[in-house]
């Protein structure tokens, strides 16, 4: 079937199970769903919006026209979405949340390789290929995004992938580190199952494309929780002004990170006003992780690797912005490349032009990084759906209706 998606006939449904196929069934166009889902999987509880559709804006410069990485040229996103069983947890059969999404900076990124940069601002966690990066000052293949345990199969198929585009590769060329950045989502996922296969980042790759961005609950946010509410991908991006060098700047997260009273959205201390205070804690069960953050910064700015490393480091406060404080085990790495220049695979020449934007001309740049990345995660709350995962566990959307009440009420007060 379309999508690999196995449904009961739509007609042997109640009418509400019906509009919730319909709609699944819709979203695979996008983002493709394996296995068979459970009605429960993803409740459409409410139709879900970003935050600017809510009518909350970030910062003050405007957005592009998707108001997603996309907005840089050339950048493309795909997601595979897996959604499998439910009840009792089996390791290694299920219930499956999980998933891959994967970021290709530009086209032919191999031969026309990338300025990039990173930063690590809490190290509980993994993103491969960092090391080359550092070294080359370069990002030469896709970015992938999944869980922890699956990052293993998801490099096998990014480097399967690869060789496939490129079959020279560890023969006659070079070989490669891919980059896959992981995020824990055990709370609602058959983790140790590793259901992410190398043919579901194939996927993921041959689907992806520029312009709107599926969020929320898919891909590698299927299964993510983010400030105790279901969380998972989030995109913005903003375009300056001609007078400030009319760059894009786009960012993508995966949310998986933070606690219910620690959520600020629009300055407002939202997490602490949500529930009442008797409801409200902090603490996590024994050996639970703190989660983690994945922060993907993209820009047509003429930014070399440093410039992107100091990028990656404004993108955290975007991040502190929405309430995170990296806490102890958290896990939270971003990672910013630039497509305004080409770094040659192999120069024909010893020497190659590039251009470089002066630093003096960069505060317009970090100001639109720190805007974007506050954005994107907050987009990753207000578009994910409510998720019931192993052992029947439930994580509840943010209810939107309830934050944009709190928030009218802390600006009449």
């Amino acid at each position: 079937m379309a999508a690999h998606m196995r449904f009961r006939a739509a007609s042997s449904l109640p009418a509400t199970r019906r509009r919730l196929a319909l709609l699944l069934i819709l979203s695979s166009i996008v983002a493709p769903i394996t296995g068979c889902l459970s009605i429960a999987a993803a409740e459409p509880e409410q139709a879900r919006k970003r935050l600017r559709e809510l009518g909350i804006v970030i910062g003050r410069y405007q957005t592009g026209p998707f108001n997603a990485i996309t907005d840089v040229e050339g950048v493309k996103v795909g997601h595979q979405t897996l959604i499998q069983g439910e009840g009792l947890l089996k390791p290694g059969e299920g219930p499956v949340r999980t998933g891959v999404t994967v970021v290709i900076p530009r086209d032919d990124v191999w031969h026309k390789k990338v300025s990039a940069g990173s930063f690590v601002l809490n190290g509980t966690g993994e993103m491969t290929g960092l090391s080359w990066v550092a070294e080359s000052g370069f990002l030469e293949y896709p970015i992938a995004l999944t869980n922890t345990l699956n990052i293993p199969r998801v490099a096998n198929g990014v480097m399967s992938w690869m060789i496939k585009q490129y079959p020279a590769i560890g023969i006659e060329d070079d070989t490669l580190t891919p980059v896959v950045a992981e995020c824990d989502d055990g709370r609602l996922n058959d983790i140790q199952g590793r259901h992410v296969s190398e043919q579901d980042v194939v996927t993921a790759l041959d689907g992806a494309v520029g312009g709107p961005v599926t969020e929320g609950t898919v891909g590698a946010g299927t299964g993510m929780v983010s400030y105790g509410f279901k969380g998972g991908i989030g995109t913005a991006s903003r375009r300056l002004p001609v007078e400030e060098g009319g760059y894009t700047v786009g960012v993508l997260v995966n949310a998986n990170h933070g606690r219910r009273p620690e959520l600020v959205v629009a300055g407002v201390s939202v997490g602490k006003l949500y529930d009442p205070p008797a409801q409200m804690s902090g603490a996590l069960l024994p050996g639970q992780s703190e989660g983690s953050i994945i922060i993907v910064v993209a820009t047509d700015a003429p930014l070399d690797s440093r410039q992107l490393t100091r990028l990656a480091k404004r993108a955290a406060l975007g991040l502190a912005r929405t309430g995170s404080t990296a806490r102890h085990s958290s896990g939270d790495f971003m990672l910013a490349f630039s497509t305004a220049n080409v770094i040659p695979h192999y120069p024909k020449e010893s020497t190659y032009s590039l251009i470089h934007l002066a630093d003096t001309h960069l505060n317009p740049v970090i100001s639109a990084t720190v805007e974007a990345t506050e954005e994107a995660i907050l987009n990753a709350l207000t578009m994910a759906t409510t998720v019931v995962g192993r052992d029947d566990r439930r994580i509840d959307a943010i209810d939107l209706t309830r934050l944009t009440t709190l928030l009218s009420k802390a600006r009449h007060n």
